[in-house]
């Protein structure tokens, strides 16, 4: 039987403590984004931890669920998209300075964090890897779009909308950086062709970033599934027991 805990890291974004679910005994650490508004508790809820049970419970891989700040940040249609970007960087502050030596911690050390989500969880997956990819080596991306000025954004630019746009800052990233995200990091994106993929965005979004990782030669790869797969969790469960279990 798997083992679940759950356990509370502060969280000064969200002015207390927040809970984590954490799912295995040991294995290649996996943190794990939730879709728009999700708790910790989605990933079990919605058949995940069966999906990949037999890589948990083998020791391959430990999943470390984190709660959606989404609300706060790039789904509250009240902020300026400015507003939205700085929102979402005290989050990154607290997955950086909080869940990451709460994982290494409880992985005796290992730094080959993999990150991963589906939908909006698979644009933090991918941003993550991209502006921290000293951190996480390694993301996969189920389901994603990833140009945040796509979602019902409003206000002007700036540098927090810059830096927080993959479609807007890979295109214009060179030298040591880019040598350095070409060493470390590799991405999987995987999207399908089915229903609610094209009206999300997902589809053509992965593909227009999978063009722009091509164009950087960003190691990386693109899988797209047929019409059978819409963008809801069936998918999402068959596609995580396909490409994570290896990972371990």
């Amino acid at each position: 039987m798997t083992r679940t805990e759950y356990h509370h890291l502060d969280a000064p974004s969200w002015d207390g403590p927040r809970e984590l679910a954490v799912h295995g005994h040991w294995g290649r650490p996996v943190l794990w984004f939730p879709t728009e508004g999700g708790g910790p508790s989605e990933f079990e809820a919605n058949g995940m931890l069966d999906a990949l049970g037999p890589a948990i419970d083998d020791g391959k891989l430990k999943i470390f669920c984190v709660p959606s700040y989404d609300d706060h940040s790039w789904s509250n249609r009240d902020l300026r998209q400015g507003d939205r970007a700085r929102a979402h960087r005290r989050f990154e502050d607290w997955i950086l300075w909080s869940v990451v030596p709460f994982i290494r911690e409880q992985c005796g050390g290992r730094d080959d964090i993999v990150t991963a989500g589906a939908s909006i969880g698979a644009f933090h997956s991918v941003l993550f890897a991209l502006r921290h990819a000293h951190v996480f080596h390694r993301a996969v991306g189920f389901s994603g779009a990833y140009d945040p000025w796509a979602w019902h954004a409003w206000g002007d630019s700036d540098d927090d909308t810059y830096l927080t746009d993959p479609v807007q800052f890979l295109p214009r990233t060179y030298g040591g950086h880019l040598e350095h995200l070409r060493r470390s990091l590799y991405l999987t994106l995987v999207v399908s062709s089915g229903r609610w993929e094209d009206t999300t965005g997902a589809n053509a979004s992965t593909r227009k970033l999978d063009a722009i990782l091509g164009d950087k030669q960003i190691p990386h790869e693109m899988h797209v599934w047929g019409p059978e797969w819409p963008h809801d969790w069936p998918s999402w469960r068959a596609q995580a027991a396909t490409y994570l279990p290896p990972l371990g």
